[in-house]
């Protein structure tokens, strides 16, 4: 096999293996992984997520869009709902942005189980938020927010001790659950716990119905604000899902492989001597191991024996007894009958020189 094809399967293999561990670990998360997910997200499969109201949402046709930008730097349609519910952080910016997205009519669902601070730019007296639980609410006013509802189970997370200039909407005693305001040509709809809404209390009692009723008539799209829970807009290298990257960066090690194993290896420009022909004594060594492995020592010393002959012709025995030239011309029997037929010729060449 060339070196070139090893090469090639190699990097095939190489490149096989990182796609197949790549598969492995999607299915590894995907039959093992718990659910998660920020508290109110529509991306959230966890108990406090939204993502069975989002589906509930759309099933009913409504157009739902997550927003990964700050409502600051986002388009908010006027002819839609905006959903943020337990916002980590809700900067001054994003809170002008949402009073201009009220001023020119849209609806927003907003609250959650927290002191919602950042309202003070949409009402001039918000509501107060307190931690004391209301477990069962009921209608307190007709309103469209409350349309259909009879009674709101929820996990007793908070409640509004005073509605503020808003109008309460859902309560039981002197707490409040959801209160209402208009705001410009807008609306804005307050919860104190959204927990009515969450994965977990969505199926009960009438908490479906509250969350079709805040999302407005159907066909009126609805966005869910996901920046407040850590999702961003991604660009560039980032936008690249983590295990793509993983791929990639096994394809560029592969391609690495090749081209150094394609390359021509660095080393001298040239040698710094002129390669000399090994020693004598290194050849004869050679050659006596040559022949000492041959099987047939008499066609090995054919040759040796045939110019001995020669020589002998031209220039007679030149100092070699008789004995000598017998035994350097009788066929080998052991290794010393082929030294003797080398000796031979050695003194015959050294005497015609």
């Amino acid at each position: 096999m060339s070196g070139s094809r090893r090469t090639w399967i190699a990097v095939g293999v190489l490149g096989g293996a990182i796609v197949l561990v790549n598969v492995a670990l999607a299915l590894v998360r995907h039959y093992t992984a718990d659910p998660g997910g920020p508290t109110s997200s529509s991306y959230a499969t966890a108990p406090t997520g939204l993502a069975a109201y989002a589906d509930l949402l759309a099933q009913d046709g409504h157009p739902v869009v997550q927003l990964r930008e700050a409502p600051a730097h986002a388009r908010l349609d006027p002819r839609s709902t905006v959903v943020l519910l337990d916002p980590r952080d809700v900067g001054r910016a994003d809170a002008r942005a949402l009073r201009r997205f009220l001023d020119a009519g849209g609806r927003l669902v907003a609250g959650g189980a927290e002191d919602p601070q950042w309202l003070v730019a949409e009402l001039r007296r918000s509501p107060t938020w307190s931690g004391t639980a209301l477990r069962l609410a009921r209608p307190r006013a007709r309103v469209p927010e409350t349309a259909g509802v009879s009674h709101v189970e929820t996990a007793g997370e908070g409640s509004w001790t005073s509605a503020g200039e808003a109008r309460p909407a859902l309560g039981s005693g002197g707490r409040d659950l959801l209160v209402v305001a208009p705001v410009g040509r807008g609306r804005i709809a307050l919860l104190a716990d959204a927990s009515p809404l969450q994965n977990r209390l969505l199926a009960h009692a009438d908490d479906a119905e509250l969350g079709l009723s805040l999302a407005g008539p159907a066909g009126r799209p609805v966005a869910f604000v996901e920046s407040i829970h850590g999702y961003g807009r991604a660009s560039g290298f980032g936008a690249i899902p983590t295990s793509w990257r993983f791929a990639l960066g096994g394809l560029v090690l592969a391609a690495l492989v090749l081209i150094w194993a394609r390359g021509r290896r660095l080393g001298p420009p040239e040698a710094l001597e002129r390669p000399l022909p090994p020693p004598r004594r290194e050849y004869v060594d050679a050659l006596a191991a040559l022949l000492e492995r041959s099987r047939d020592p008499a066609a090995a010393i054919e040759p040796v024996q045939a110019e001995l002959r020669r020589r002998l012709e031209r220039q007679g025995p030149a100092g070699l007894s008789a004995e000598e030239v017998e035994a350097a011309l009788a066929a080998p029997k052991r290794p010393e009958d082929v030294l003797a037929a080398g000796r031979a010729l050695a003194r015959l060449e050294r005497g015609g020189a």
